[in-house]
């Protein structure tokens, strides 16, 4: 039987998904990661996952399709049974996600629907889709952005998004909370990945833009967020739940 806790990790082949994935590893806790079409990414995760001593494998997954969920959790519990000789995880981090960058003006309604579908359709009914796979006393870490509390022209969309899942999230820790399951989001500032790799060369004084609107006057690494979620993953955060947490340096305080 398996001792050892195991989380979920969407997004997980890159960016602030991998740093999630490995430093849940650090903290003593196997891990499976999803991805939507770089498997090598993945499996380059897996394998630092395992250095770490954890155990770890990667199932693909498009958070977009709802159709897909039930054939994945059929997937993630026979993966389960054959690594863990388990039938559920401990802890859900909804991690995956795509940035996109337009006015008002500008956001096209098809771009729109995407950004629904990954980032608030895809989170609520894949949680839904896997609650009955939760251990109860586990956790939902859902990743939001500090563009929901602060306001930058281009981003009405994604921030519209992520503020819905912060709603989301309260009512999942309410809703759960018999079942001893804590619901948090983390929401990270401006971040250096690749999900602003991007923009950061393209004006480079942003970075300085940024870095002089926060306390600490930086702009923010992959395990400034990473850490968040792992600890949320710990039961050194087990009495934190329905709160969002913002991880941006003190960003327009």
């Amino acid at each position: 039987m398996n001792t050892r806790k195991i989380a979920l990790v969407t997004g997980g082949s890159r960016g602030l998904g991998k740093d999630m994935a490995i430093n849940i590893a650090k903290r003593g806790l196997d891990v499976v990661v999803t991805y939507y079409s770089n498997k090598e990414a993945a499996e380059n995760t897996v394998s630092e996952i395992q250095a770490f001593g954890a155990k770890g494998i990667a199932i693909q997954l498009d958070t977009r399709k709802v159709a897909t969920f039930k054939t994945f959790k059929n997937e993630l519990a026979s993966e389960l049974q054959s690594h863990w000789k388990t039938s559920k995880i401990d802890f859900l981090i909804n991690n995956a996600g795509f940035g996109h960058h337009s006015s008002v003006a500008d956001t096209t309604e098809e771009i729109f629907d995407d950004l629904v579908n990954v980032h608030l359709k895809g989170v609520y009914f894949l949680t839904q889709t896997l609650l009955n796979c939760l251990h109860d006393g586990g956790g939902i870490v859902n990743i939001s952005s500090g563009l929901a509390r602060f306001s930058f022209p281009g981003y009405s969309a994604y921030a519209s998004m992520k503020g819905a899942v912060e709603v989301y999230t309260r009512y999942l820790a309410k809703e759960f909370g018999e079942r001893q399951i804590r619901a948090n989001t983390v929401a990270p500032g401006a971040i250096n990945t690749d999900f602003n790799k991007d923009r950061f060369q393209e004006t480079p004084q942003v970075v300085d833009i940024i870095a002089g609107m926060t306390s600490l006057s930086r702009v923010g690494e992959s395990d400034d967020i990473g850490s968040v979620v792992a600890f949320l993953c710990s039961d050194d955060a087990k009495w934190i739940s329905g709160q969002r947490i913002e991880v941006s340096g003190g960003m327009l305080v």
